[in-house]
């Protein structure tokens, strides 16, 4: 559950509680509920709760209708407003009048909080996340001093940032089938591993390789880079051969998996920077054969390089397609050749026209992050296109990893 979506949900619950003594408070918890509303007719609100369940409750003009901000516990903040005033989406407390008459509930108070208040909170926190936050691989953490040493972005970009945790740092931890701070539930410091994935937030220093962190949210995913074998549209299935341990692994691919394809020249580009832009680099073994081009270029754009890149270099690739490097011109995730730092890489990443399940096919190469296991894993992000990026396996891997924690924007910030 997310951050935000915890604030709305104390703060309905704080307001439900001042609003019976403690021996009513059972029978009042009977007689009211929380939820979002789903319809409005006349007078009448439809309202789905957390739990699934469907509730109907007509809203005479008595009722007393108030809102309240995300977050906020005190109900004489609250501002009371008209029931026209309410929407599809707000989410409700509502406060069933016991001795309401007719065949639907009456509702006798009714404490919203603004579907457009929580889109406004969950732009904040998006903006926040990406303005003080981090995101990357777990490489140590010293539990006894509350410090996680975390390797960030990839490539020629990458960095160690140390993040400082203390007793009033939120610490969370994602549920093996999710990157969505939904499902992220409350977990110590020494459930973080090494080569787990992680996203923290709070004050950083100077060069931003220190944070005294706020919140930090960590989860342990597996990996794969490998080439799709076969598709099963039917059961939403795909087997990839992982390039690593040579061995098949099936993958269920369910509708909330982010999958993009990176264009062509995106991913020379990546490609380059990933590999330092220098040296001369051998292709993959992808695409073999006189007329495959590879992008084992040199000639990428540097990266302290201003404007421009130099391209040129010539990457060879197995089986004689040679190709020309990537070089030169601006990156579409923002920044010229050469950015200053690793945040465009993941907006690149995110800028990536989404796919579905039939885009995909077979002997093509793709990047994932899914649930951990040995032979069938639920996949959590696929990246296609990615032929070129393979050819820096572990920088890749760093790459796909932070994209996939939070170049989405709204899971990055809580937003779900």
């Amino acid at each position: 559950m997310s951050k935000l979506k915890r604030s709305i949900l104390v703060a309905l619950a704080f307001v439900a509680g001042s609003l019976a003594t403690a021996p009513h408070l059972a029978a009042q918890a009977a007689n009211r509920y929380l939820g979002t509303v789903t319809a409005i007719n006349g007078d009448t609100l439809t309202v789905k709760t957390d739990a699934g369940e469907v509730h109907q409750v007509q809203v005479p003009a008595a009722a007393s209708i108030r809102r309240v901000e995300p977050g906020e516990k005190d109900l004489s903040k609250a501002e009371t407003i008209q029931f026209s005033d309410l929407a599809g989406g707000d989410r409700v407390l509502v406060r069933l009048d016991p001795n309401g008459a007719g065949a639907t509930p009456q509702a006798l108070q009714i404490i919203a909080i603004k579907q457009s208040d929580v889109a406004a909170k969950q732009q904040k926190d998006r903006e926040d996340w990406q303005r003080r936050g981090v995101a990357g691989l777990v490489k140590s953490v010293d539990a006894g001093l509350g410090v996680i040493v975390l390797t960030s972005g990839a490539g020629a970009t990458a960095k160690t940032v140390t993040i400082h945790t203390t007793r009033a740092t939120v610490l969370r931890r994602y549920a093996p089938t999710s990157v969505k701070f939904d499902d992220a539930q409350p977990a110590p410091i020494d459930a973080i591993h090494a080569g787990d994935q992680l996203r923290a937030r709070g004050q950083k220093n100077a060069d931003g390789t220190e944070i005294a962190a706020d919140e930090v949210v960590s989860g342990s995913f597996r990996n794969i880079s490998g080439t799709v074998v076969s598709i099963d549209a039917a059961s939403s299935t795909i087997v990839v051969k992982d390039l690593v341990t040579k061995k098949q692994v099936t993958v269920r691919v369910t509708p909330d998996v982010q999958m993009r394809r990176l264009p062509d020249r995106m991913a020379q580009m990546l490609a380059a920077r990933l590999k330092g832009s220098s040296g001369s680099g051998q292709g993959s073994g992808f695409g073999q054969g006189s007329g495959a081009q590879q992008a084992g270029a040199s000639g990428g754009p540097t990266r302290t390089g201003q404007g421009q890149g130099t391209g040129g270099g010539q990457g060879s690739g197995q089986g004689g397609g040679a190709g020309q490097g990537a070089g030169g011109g601006q990156f579409p995730g923002g920044g010229q050749g050469g950015g200053q730092g690793g945040g465009d890489l993941q907006q690149m990443l995110s800028r990536a026209p989404s796919i579905q399940l039939s885009d995909l096919l077979k002997g093509e190469a793709v990047m994932i992050v899914s649930t951990e296991g040995a032979s069938e894993v639920t996949a959590v992000s696929l990246l296609a296109g990615v032929e070129p990026l393979l050819q820096a396996p572990e920088a890749s891997q760093n790459l796909l990893a932070n994209w996939s924690m939070g170049g989405g924007g709204a899971e990055a910030a809580g937003a779900q």
